[in-house]
């Protein structure tokens, strides 16, 4: 499957949010990153996604510092990813841990400000991140939902340039995924920029600038979700019909998968409309629709181990 890039050409005086380039990393006999070349220009909200296995945690602890590249360079504001969180210029919203459970919401925030020379106020954060009504409930009361909040408070602590969320919305409800993700925007168009991980495609295809997928340690695809969902190429016609021969249909140039069901056929196609035109004018079909694939489809086809 061909990569698609997104044009990341700019001034000598543009200064990465991210900037890596060759990065390979192995364990044991196991490439966990092989050959990453990432360039993320400040403000940019980038969704990191791609199937378990895939190499985004791994890349993820190097720019965080957490790993070292076997090979390959990586630096975040031109520092290397521990001075530029010695500075305060990243911070990280990670799925689990971090919190203690016996200190109330606002002395968990109030104690991280204090490990910061510079910090921005305990109250200002916990509103930003929806829970300042909260402030004296004990975390352990808390549910997971109001727990990832409070992480996202602790890290808009030292006010950083880059904000790495790994699952940020887990536990959310839908109105709480919605609010989360207006504050994001909202720091974004403030020039904050955002990577993040996540299993839920909607938030990716809704509120991603620009998507990465990774598949066995390289990158597959890097674009837009528009971008993304024109790689995998074909659109699905559904119709209801009574009448149909599955094996006449499967036989259309570009059908690859035909599925009937329930008085309802379901076609997987590169020629939407040779298969429109073939149900109109020989079976009863009626109700027809015809979709581009949706980025779960995209998702499939770019990291599927098939490929």
């Amino acid at each position: 499957m061909s990569q698609l890039l997104t044009s990341t050409t700019s001034t000598a005086t543009d200064l990465y949010a991210v900037d890596a380039e060759g990065l390979y990393k192995s364990f044991g006999k196991a490439k966990a990153v092989n050959g990453i070349d990432l360039r993320i220009k400040p403000g940019e909200i980038v969704a990191f996604l791609g199937p378990n296995g895939a190499g985004k945690t791994t890349t993820i602890d190097m720019l965080l510092g957490l790993s070292k590249p076997d090979q390959g360079s990586v630096t975040v504001y031109g520092k290397s990813p521990r001075q530029a969180i010695a500075h305060g210029q990243v911070s990280a919203v990670m799925q689990t841990g971090g919190l203690l459970k016996d200190l109330t919401v606002r002395e968990t925030v109030e104690l991280t400000a204090s490990l910061f020379a510079e910090a921005r106020p305990a109250e200002e954060c916990l509103e930003r991140a929806g829970i300042k009504d909260i402030g004296d409930r004990l975390v352990v009361k808390c549910s997971g939902g109001q727990q990832q909040r409070l992480r996202f408070a602790m890290a808009l602590v030292s006010d950083p340039g880059l904000l790495i969320l790994d699952e940020p919305t887990t536990g959310m409800d839908v109105e709480g995924r919605r609010d989360f993700w207006n504050a994001i925007h909202t720091d974004a168009r403030r020039g904050r920029t955002v990577i993040f991980a996540t299993h839920y495609l909607d938030e990716a295809d809704a509120y991603a600038d620009r998507i990465i997928l990774v598949r066995r340690g390289q990158i597959v695809a890097d674009g837009t979700s528009a971008e993304i969902k024109a790689l995998a190429s074909g659109r699905t016609v559904k119709a209801s019909v009574s009448d149909l021969e599955q094996t006449a249909v499967a036989a259309l140039p570009g059908v690859d998968e035909v599925e009937l069901r329930a008085g309802m056929v379901t076609v997987h196609t590169k020629d939407s409309d040779a298969v429109a035109r073939y149900l109109l004018n020989h079976t009863d079909a009626h109700d027809l629709e015809i979709t581009s694939h949706n980025l779960e489809d995209a998702f499939l086809a770019l990291t599927s181990d098939e490929n």
